[in-house]
């Protein structure tokens, strides 16, 4: 049942589609020009309008803009006797779901409001979903339910408070940054800047400039004094990210910089003194890097005061489900999709060696790509099917008995090529494209396992 106004001035029309809808369950309220209607919406809120375009007072377009600034939830469909092009485009404009032309058919305006409820029942259940996600499971835009990631959402808690320098590791991709904002925005410092760089991004000179400013002609370029980051972020937070990128000679610049809050501009005599919070992050392993002598161990622990390792995606497969409803959320802005429960499962067992933001980035692209409202095998792109297949088919980890290997490999060859045979209908040459072998291997890894 909906609450529905109707517009219009015709009573025959009106008390029509009075009968009509309340027949089929809803509520109606009658309105005989657009002004009643206009002080109708100001008192009450409705789920569906269906307002005559032409109408004494006040028209359907001024119905229309009254209705889309005191609720722009409720859905409004426009019926006139004087259908036009212009008139349709002017409509749409302004925010109308659909345009009906008198005379139409009630059963037609009963499936314009029936697919109208169903638009808005589907953007109320996306905007709970993402509630829900975002208050059980999610923590400043950090989506995970699985023991690892609530432990790193109770590490977060625990730490954001405190004045330590802390370093996050993970793989690409994995949501470092995300984590040091989270820290930020729950700190005493969260008033003040926020500011990132990638250490990886920059050659030396430069990432030296950007970090600690520089003085006007200490280099060629350098036209005017510039300030650095650490004075931009000063009372805040600097993330410093792909640490380990770094040279020796900036990591000795670093280290002074966190034991006496203070540096010098390139080419600047003067000390400049900063309070700030370092988040530093990697994805490499940095006591391997000290060890090997590529980064100070003394610069080590000034970071490593409080650690954070972030999981790979692959480690945590039950989040992915999650992750996939998010995102699909995030991009289909209205228009609920979802998974099949085959192509789920594939998005589940890929390797996902971009972790977060690769599953991110295929979703958005699925979503763009795919009119159907749901999700299928075939419309997840090709370099993603494949390494999911084969993660499906071999066990991620070695379980504790041990794993035949041979002939796990061999049963994966044979489901393979009985496979690529079922889909080629018996057609040898078609089967060794779907594999992308020859046709002379194909005939010898079927004269191999015994398959005619």
């Amino acid at each position: 049942m909906a609450k529905i106004l109707v517009a219009e001035d015709e009573k025959n029309l009106r008390e029509v589609l009075s009968i009509a809808l309340e027949e089929d369950g809803h509520d109606v309220t009658l309105c005989e020009n657009g002004k009643i209607a206009i002080d109708a919406l100001k008192r009450e809120i409705f789920d569906i309008i269906i307002t005559d375009l032409k109408m004494p007072e006040a028209d359907g377009i001024s119905v229309l803009k009254t209705s889309k600034e005191l609720s722009p939830d409720t859905v409004v469909i426009m019926i006139t006797a004087f259908g036009t092009i212009e008139t349709a485009i002017e409509t749409f404009k302004e925010g109308a779901y659909d345009y009906l032309t008198k005379p139409f058919n009630i059963n037609e305006l009963r499936h314009t409001i029936n697919k109208a409820l169903e638009k808005k029942v589907l953007t109320e259940q996306n905007i709970l979903l993402k509630r829900e996600i975002e208050s059980k499971y999610g923590f400043e835009n950090i989506i995970g339910r699985s023991p690892t990631m609530q432990k790193v959402f109770t590490m977060i808690q625990k730490i954001a408070s405190t004045m330590s320098n802390v370093m996050i590791t993970g793989e690409s991709g994995t949501g470092k940054e995300l984590v040091a904002r989270a820290i930020h925005n729950l700190s005493p410092r969260k008033d003040r800047p926020f500011v990132t760089i990638n250490c990886g991004a920059l050659p030396e000179n430069l990432l030296e400039s950007e970090l600690f400013g520089h003085m006007k002609g200490s280099f060629t370029g350098a036209i005017s004094n510039k300030e650095g980051l650490f004075e931009v972020a000063n009372g805040g937070t600097i993330f410093l990210d792909e640490i380990s990128e770094t040279s020796q000679n900036l990591q000795v610049k670093l280290l002074r910089v966190l034991e006496d809050h203070s540096f010098k501009r390139v080419g600047g005599t003067s000390d400049i003194n900063v309070d700030i919070r370092v988040i530093a992050a990697t994805n490499r392993e940095l006591r391997d890097e000290v060890k090997d002598g590529k980064f100070r161990e003394d610069l080590f622990y000034r970071l490593n005061v409080l650690p954070i390792h972030l999981p790979p995606l692959r480690e945590r497969r039950e989040d992915i489900p999650l992750l996939v409803e998010y995102f699909l959320t995030k991009y289909s802005k209205g228009n609920a999709k979802k998974t099949s429960p085959e192509a789920l499962d594939i998005l589940v067992n890929c390797p996902w060696k971009g972790n977060v933001r690769e599953l991110e980035n295929t979703i958005a692209r699925v979503v763009a790509l795919t009119d159907r409202d749901t999700i299928l095998i075939d419309d997840i792109p090709k370099e993603i099917r494949g390494p999911a297949l084969a993660n499906e088919m071999i066990p991620y980890d070695v379980p504790d008995e041990g794993v035949d290997l041979d002939g796990l490999v061999k049963d994966i060859e044979k489901n393979l090529l009985l496979n690529a045979l079922d889909k080629s209908k018996g057609i040898k040459t078609e089967a060794a494209r779907l594999l992308r072998i020859s046709f002379r291997s194909l005939r010898h890894r079927l004269k191999k396992y015994g398959i005619n």
